[in-house]
């Protein structure tokens, strides 16, 4: 059954004076917003602190076997072969003695 609204209903609505949360993707053209407001919006981005990595995604940069192991899985050959490069470029960065971020020790 269709249900015709007052035009007074209507503009009390909640989803009327506001947009709903998350409607808008930043990245999505066909997006109709302005540049003004997806410029207003970048600004507002800005002052936000990012967002928290989750220990997952730590544990993956330190050891790409890490993640799945602690589920009790056989890592990916993807995986094995990330872990084996990271960790022979680390030896070489010691080999030629430089430190993790390229400093000399």
């Amino acid at each position: 059954m269709k249900r015709n609204y007052k035009q007074s209903e209507v503009n009390e609505a909640d989803r009327y004076k506001e947009g709903k949360e998350n409607s808008h993707k930043a990245n999505d053209s066909k997006d109709e917003r302005s540049i003004a407001n997806k410029l207003a919006r970048e600004s507002k981005r800005e002052n936000e602190p990012e967002p928290e990595k989750d220990t997952e995604t730590m544990q993956s940069k330190k050891d790409a076997t890490l993640p799945a192991r602690s589920h009790g899985n056989e890592p990916s050959k993807g995986a094995k072969v990330d872990q084996e490069l990271k960790e022979e470029e680390e030896a070489e960065l010691k080999k030629k003695g430089k430190g993790e971020f390229g400093s000399k020790k």
